[in-house]
């Protein structure tokens, strides 16, 4: 079982392993840093019953113009984890959070 939830910054060194074991383009830490600082209510992980994370999504609000849109920096599940719907449901958290700010 895996279950949908917002991330925390304690969940912050998971999603970057995981986005290094699934992603070509990586970020540093100080990137999300920023983004759990910046949309705390926008960043969601898959974690498995062993508490582990096996996917992100990390979203943002474009705040340059006068209309209000979301964005998503980056989404990944890892290999073993996929064909589960994760990422949908990752998408749906996000979405819906956004629809809320």
């Amino acid at each position: 079982m895996v279950c949908i939830r917002k991330a925390t910054v304690d969940d912050l060194l998971a999603m970057q392993a995981c986005n290094l074991l699934c992603l070509p383009e990586n970020y540093q830490m100080k990137y999300y840093f920023y983004h759990i600082l910046s949309w705390p209510q926008l960043l969601y992980v898959a974690e498995d019953y062993n508490g582990r994370i096996v996917g992100y999504v990390l979203a943002k609000m474009e705040e340059e113009t006068n209309e209000c849109h979301g964005h998503i920096t980056s989404l990944a599940v890892l290999r073993t984890h996929r064909k589960l719907g994760l990422a949908t449901k990752l998408m749906n958290a996000a979405q819906n959070a956004m629809e809320q700010t």
